[in-house]
């Protein structure tokens, strides 16, 4: 990457306490590219705009992380299948079933009536309730969390699936039912669905999977049933998930490498912080350069996807401590220790479906929090976002103008998943990303520096998931040519990688470039 300007380079330099060395050369890579750069000469000060529910919920204390459990208590599963299914049932009365009938009859056509009438007809012959799994869980799952899917009855070895599609026309749920001979006919109408949600093959394998080994339970009775009420719909998940008074702690699923975070734990502080629009909490992990003096600024990278990224910043930190970059303060944040998130389903709607939240919760709350703790040099730290991540970052770099804090003036967009962008929700609005969001509407020039990458062998990792619309690579080089038209301050890289495994490198090398010594 192209060095920085001589007079901020010359406050690196005032700025390191750590002894510094020529920084090694790039790593190999298909393309490399430097364009324009952009200097930035006045001070930033940020305004704090967390409410007092905010402020009254941070918490700012020494790395819990390593506290992870020794043992992570299993769900017992049945011995024959190696799988655990929970059942909870739905009861609807004889009257109600009776009176629904009814009220239906004026509704619907003679057809439609007759199919209704037929599923409960045994029932009203029998005066008995009508009872059908309305939760279905495998080792925890939920089955159908994964779309609006309701779990299919099972009556004289038919299948039944009532199926909620939301019409936007009509602006309300539509509900259709209907049945399929065999769980092979089922299945496959299970696939295509998913298939028109852009779901990847492998995730829809894992899905019928999943169905398959819940129907086999169901039918030979190997199956613990839920207590009525056990199932609960969780805001921060948007999900169905089964109600405990444990307390949840899923530091196990962090990737790091534990002696070497052991190491530099002393300069790891840790925070709790809450953000109200998105009603989510959050862990940020901010880890201190050698010899970190408070009397002097430095640039801060902040990470996004901390589960993963908080990994690397051992290693990151190695490099200015061997004097092969500047004192930076690193910066991760992922959602908080007690939710999961293992279909990424979170991760997708609040850094995509809700990333003008998410801007707001980074720009006007995290960031000047940030900077009334340390000391940061607002202009020259870095917002890092890869896949659905550098949908964000690529958003939050179009949308920066608009905010009264400017926290960053570098921008990292890693592989972007813009085809995310054209999934079937009403807010998404893909035409305003092709235009970047109008930005060059309302300014001559981009005043942020952009270092976009992405791997040269990862298009085939998400054919299924592109339907029709420019893959990850093509995304990536239609966004290269809009910033190059625009003479923008911009570094182009290909690395020889599929989607994420460049990563570790990318963020080194970038350390050493960005700020050098």
């Amino acid at each position: 990457m192209k060095r920085i300007t001589a007079i901020l380079l010359s406050l690196l330099l005032v700025a390191s306490m750590s002894a510094c060395g020529n920084s090694e050369n790039s790593s190999p890579s298909e393309q490399i590219q430097t364009t324009n750069s952009v200097e930035n000469t006045e001070p930033i000060h940020l305004t704090n705009k967390m409410t007092e529910t905010e402020l009254a919920k941070v918490d700012k204390h020494s790395l819990t992380l390593l506290d992870v459990p020794e043992e992570t208590t299993k769900p017992t599963t049945n011995e024959q299948t190696g799988h655990k299914v929970s059942v909870e049932f739905a009861h609807i009365k004889i009257d109600d079933i009776i009176s629904g009938l009814e009220a239906a009859k004026e509704e619907l056509t003679d057809e439609e009536y007759g199919k209704l009438y037929e599923r409960f007809a045994s029932n009203i012959e029998s005066g008995e309730d009508y009872t059908y799994p309305k939760y279905i869980f495998v080792d925890g799952q939920n089955i159908f969390n994964n779309a609006p899917l309701l779990p299919p009855t099972y009556e004289n070895g038919k299948i039944t699936v009532t199926d909620t599609k939301y019409n936007s026309e009509t602006n309300s749920d539509e509900t259709t039912t209907s049945t399929y001979a065999d769980m092979d006919e089922y299945l496959d109408w299970v696939r295509q669905k998913f298939k028109g949600w852009n779901y990847p093959e492998e995730e829809i394998e894992k899905i019928t999977e999943r169905i398959l080994i819940a129907d086999e339970a169901y039918r030979n009775g190997n199956y613990e049933t839920l207590p009525e009420g056990s199932v609960v719909y969780s805001d921060s998940d948007y999900s169905y998930i089964i109600s405990t008074d444990e307390n949840k702690d899923y530091r196990n699923e962090w990737e790091f490498d534990r002696q070497a975070v052991e190491e530099i734990k002393d300069s790891i502080d840790e925070i709790d912080i809450f953000d109200e629009e998105l009603n989510k909490k959050f862990v940020v992990h901010v880890t201190l350069p050698p010899e970190y003096d408070s009397s002097k600024e430095y640039p801060l990278i902040l990470l996004t996807d901390g589960i993963w990224r908080f990994g690397n910043i051992p290693d990151m930190r190695k490099v200015m401590e061997d004097g092969k970059a500047a004192p930076v303060i690193l910066a991760s944040i992922w959602y908080s220790y007690d939710v999961e998130d293992p279909n990424g389903s979170r991760r997708y709607n609040d850094l995509v479906l809700e990333r003008s939240k998410s801007l707001d919760f980074i720009t006007d709350n995290l960031m000047p929090y940030l900077g009334e703790n340390y000391s940061i040099d607002y202009k020259n730290s870095t917002l890092y976002g890869h896949s659905d991540g550098g949908v964000f970052t690529h958003y939050a770099l179009f949308n920066s103008d608009l905010y009264e804090n400017q926290p960053f003036g570098n921008y990292i967009i890693g592989s972007p998943a813009f085809f995310g962008l054209y999934y079937d929700y009403p807010d998404l609005k893909p035409e305003e990303y092709e235009k970047d969001y109008s930005y060059f509407d309302r300014n001559e020039k981009l005043s942020k520096s952009v270092f976009l990458c992405a791997g040269s062998q990862e298009d085939p990792d998400y054919t299924d998931s592109y339907n029709g619309h420019d893959t990850t690579l093509e995304g990536v080089a239609k966004l290269k040519e809009r910033l190059e038209s625009h003479g923008a301050d911009l570094t182009y890289k290909l690395y020889v990688s599929h989607h994420y495994q460049y990563i570790p490198e990318m963020l080194i090398e970038y350390l050493k470039e960005k700020y050098p010594c």
